[in-house]
């Protein structure tokens, strides 16, 4: 047994390293020394193509260099390699490299062996098949990405005997493989290579490729095993397919193979060539761009598969028929649907098209929700959704009764105003439910792009239509019931100014021509019920305020807070926090209590989160173990939500000369507002401070102004003005205070300090005022009254002319407080101003 004949993986390194030397220099040396067992070298090895067959007879080359027995292995993941072909390769892992620097350093003869799995980075000798190719490489250039490039040439074909993984590189002992020429006619062997031959040019031509200089080539080779790996060298064949030729040693059985594989392969370049002539037929210069997706076309008519674009197209013309659209909407959808039926169903512009189609399908055209006009029944509805604001609900059902009398009149288009908390929103869904229409609300707080009013053209991307248009879209009724919420919290920009977009939605005389942008298409938006709500009026451009009809809401006393906490507050907090009615028992001194001094406002919600606290500690203490009934008292309240949050100011028995009670409107409702005056040596400067606004400055010099022309009728110095400098302060200067109403409270505080005489302690007072005295009504009478009562307050001045405001306040809390009514500050002054203390105590004495 010959060295190279022991087992390679039983000898140690060294050994292994001597043994491939040998190999090498014995390949290197010519066939008769290497036949004499001659140790001289031979200028053989300089022949790199060794046996390559350039010869087209396939003679082979007596010279040829002997290929040693152990060779370095280069893995190939996705390529076999024929006898005599030239290819380049290209490899990037590390251990495949170092086996092309250890033949390059060497002989120049690698090992190629297919891989049975292309994804695997460092293949087993499992991996690999047992059959491969001896090359040499002619050619290694380094890529600046860290790849090898290789240019080798296919010597022979070698058995795998057996592979050695255990060094730094995969090494393999093989067995160089002889082709066995089995018995054939010359005839048949004749008829097959021409039959090769003529298959490949039929190839060629299918597939448009010029075959004049590759036919010379067929032409020129005579021996079969020859012509049959240059045929398969060039065909699209697979791993397994290709390895299967370079293991068939009978050359004319593997020419036999290649003539399978060629007609196969006739038949798929023949069929590609009659998919791409169907994709030109209907094409000109303007298609060309989707030569690609009309092959894809083609291909799936040849295979019968159905396509699902014409599904879809025809699915979309049935829902626009159920639609029922109007004549000028049926001529635009079917003008689209012809637009539809051209385009490539991929295509950007068709998924625009048949979006604004499927827009189109869904809307309801002549869909309508009937009317449930009962109005009896509508009362019950509202009393049971709502406690207290029966001026509101008087309002809606004389709203309603007009729809049930005339169903095709454009009435006005409510808008709720009033303090946060209020219901407002509510009322709009007690009314769809009333109805019994859909409920749809649209947010517009904070909203500044028109588009969102009336949609986006469809040029732009992503356009969609107005938030009028989704809502009615998805209400799936053209009658819905659609609250505007926050319309006073409109914004404006560069984008436009959503509140003018509105105008033509708001107008009974205009809103059966609406026109989104995206639909471009006429809506008759007439018999939707448009519903409003808002903080303030204020902010409301007046044009779209001319277009609604204000209903104003204020906020709730203690006593219809109480109620609505029992009725609806209490029962809904027991039941979100897993308890049950009977677990709790809430004393109303104990509401009250919560309403005083954990909530200052206008609407309920901070009543309701102050409630749900309450809940959830009683909670927490029943699912610890304790048992119900738990009772909660205002000590209870106190144990559980702390000190209370808002404290009445300390009541003055009598107020200082300079200090007098005003009445003031907020969003939380009404509040007792102090102002006060002081007077020092000076010049006549006047000095305000507390944030007061430009109309509250303006009131505060008309005040000085009034003083100093009615001086001595006062009984003030008439020379105050030159001699004394005047400081009227506001306090709570974080808060920012405006508004004219406060103008007799500024009269009489100032008076009261240039003359002496405090103002009593028990009145307020609200009303703007003029240069000549008159006292001007002014807003917001209920709420300030409310507020008064609920700071103790006895009595209260109020313009004359807002005597009528007085019929909003319930009856009980205008027995609790005495209302005086006047129309100028001649008439004010004696009912709040008391007499100075000196006289006072002379006539005691």
């Amino acid at each position: 047994m010959s060295d190279t004949q022991k087992t390679l993986s039983a000898l140690p390194e060294e050994e292994k390293k001597d043994l491939l030397e040998q190999e090498t220099e014995r390949a290197a040396l010519p066939a008769e020394a290497r036949d004499n067992g001659s140790d001289d070298s031979g200028e053989g090895q300089g022949n790199e193509g060794g046996a390559s067959g350039e010869n087209p007879d396939g003679d082979a080359d007596d010279m040829a260099p002997a290929i040693p027995s152990v060779l370095p292995v280069l893995p190939l993941r996705d390529s076999v390699v024929f006898n005599s072909m030239i290819v380049p390769l290209f490899e990037s892992r590390e251990k495949a490299m170092e086996a092309v620097e250890f033949a390059l350093n060497g002989n120049r003869y690698l090992l190629l062996c297919a891989q049975r799995d292309a994804s695997a980075e460092e293949p087993e000798p499992d991996d690999l098949y047992n059959v491969g190719s001896v090359v040499m490489i002619l050619r290694m250039i380094k890529m600046n990405d860290g790849q090898v490039k290789l240019l080798v040439q296919g010597l022979s074909r070698a058995q795998v005997e057996e592979f050695d993984n255990n060094g730094p590189i995969l090494l393999a002992r093989i067995r160089v493989l002889e082709e066995n020429r089995g018995d054939v006619s010359d005839v048949e062997l004749e008829a097959m290579m021409r039959s090769a031959r003529e298959q490949s040019d039929r190839i060629l031509h299918l597939r448009g490729l010029p075959s004049g200089e590759i036919m010379n080539v067929l032409n020129s080779v005579n021996d079969p095993g020859r012509l049959a790996d240059i045929i398969a060298a060039n065909m699209r064949l697979r791993v397994d397919e290709a390895q299967a030729l370079l293991e068939c040693l009978d050359p004319v059985e593997r020419l036999r193979l290649v003539n399978k594989h060629l007609v196969r392969e006739v038949e798929v370049a023949a069929m590609q060539a009659r998919i791409q002539s169907m994709a030109r037929e209907g094409m000109d210069k303007a298609q060309k761009d989707y030569f690609l997706r009309e092959q894809l076309k083609a291909i799936h008519k040849e295979l019968g598969d159905g396509e699902d674009g014409d599904d879809e197209n025809e699915n979309l013309k049935k829902a626009l028929d159920k639609a029922s659209l109007p004549p000028d909407a049926r001529r635009e959808a079917d003008k689209q649907l012809r637009r539809l039926a051209s385009m490539h169903n991929d295509s950007a512009e068709a998924n625009v098209v048949r979006t604004y189609l499927d827009l189109l399908a869904e809307l309801p055209w002549k869909k309508m929700s009937r009317d449930r006009l009962d109005i009896v029944k509508a009362a019950a509805i509202l009393d049971e959704d709502h406690f207290g604001l029966e001026k509101v609900k008087d309002r809606i059902l004389e709203f309603l009764s007009v729809r049930k009398l005339n169903p095709d009149s454009k009435g006005p288009v409510l808008c709720f105003v009033g303090p946060p908390g209020v219901g407002k929103t509510s009322l709009g869904r007690s009314i769809a439910r009333a109805l019994g229409r859909k409920f749809q609300r649209i947010s517009l707080g904070g909203m500044r792009d028109e588009a969102e009013i009336r949609g986006h053209r469809r040029t732009y991307i992503g356009a969609m239509p107005g938030r009028i248009i989704q809502a009615i879209r998805q209400a799936g009724t053209r009658n819905p019931v659609i609250v505007l919420d926050e319309i006073d919290k409109l914004g404006n920009d560069f984008r436009g100014d959503p509140a003018s977009a509105l105008l033509e939605a708001l107008d009974p005389e205009q809103n059966s021509h609406f026109s989104d942008h995206y639909l471009n298409l006429e809506f008759d938006l007439s018999k939707v019920l448009f519903l409003c709500t808002a903080n303030q009026l204020d902010t409301i451009p007046a044009a779209l305020l001319d277009r609604l009809e204000i209903i104003h809401l204020s906020g709730y006393t203690e006593q219809e807070k109480l109620a609505i906490a029992r009725r609806y507050l209490l029962k809904r907090q027991i039941a979100e926090n897993g308890l049950k009615e009977e677990d709790i028992v809430f004393r109303d001194n104990a509401m009250a209590r919560v309403i005083r001094g954990y909530t200052r406002e206008a609407g309920l919600r901070g009543l309701e989160r102050q409630i749900g606290a309450i809940c959830r500690k009683l909670a927490r203490r029943k699912a610890e173990g304790e048992k119900p009934p738990f009772v909660v008292t205002p000590a209870v309240v106190a144990r559980l939500l702390g000190a209370p949050r808002f404290l009445d100011e300390e009541k003055e028995g009598a107020l200082l000369p300079g200090v007098a009670l005003g009445l003031a409107w907020t969003q939380a409702g009404g509040e007792v507002l102090h102002i006060e005056v002081s007077t020092m040596q000076g010049k006549g400067g006047l000095l305000l401070t507390g944030q007061l606004g430009d109309v509250m400055k303006e009131s505060a010099q008309a005040a000085v102004t009034y003083a100093r022309s009615h001086a001595r009728e006062l009984g003030i110095d008439p020379e105050f003005s030159q001699k004394l400098d005047i400081h009227i302060h506001v306090p709570a200067g974080a808060t920012p205070k405006d508004g004219p109403s406060a103008g007799v409270t500024l009269v009489s505080a100032l008076v009261s300090a240039l003359t002496g005489r405090p103002v009593r302690s028990d009145t307020c007072m609200t009303g703007e005022i003029t240069l000549r005295g008159r006292v001007l009504p002014v807003g917001g009478i209920k709420e300030k009254i409310l507020g008064a009562v609920a700071r103790g307050l006895k009595r209260a001045v109020i313009p004359a002319q807002n005597v009528k405001d007085l019929e909003e306040i319930p009856s009980d809390l205008r027995r609790r407080i005495e209302i005086h009514t006047v129309h100028t500050i001649g008439e004010l002054l004696p009912l709040v101003l008391e007499e100075k203390k000196e006289k006072t105590e002379k006539k005691e004495a």
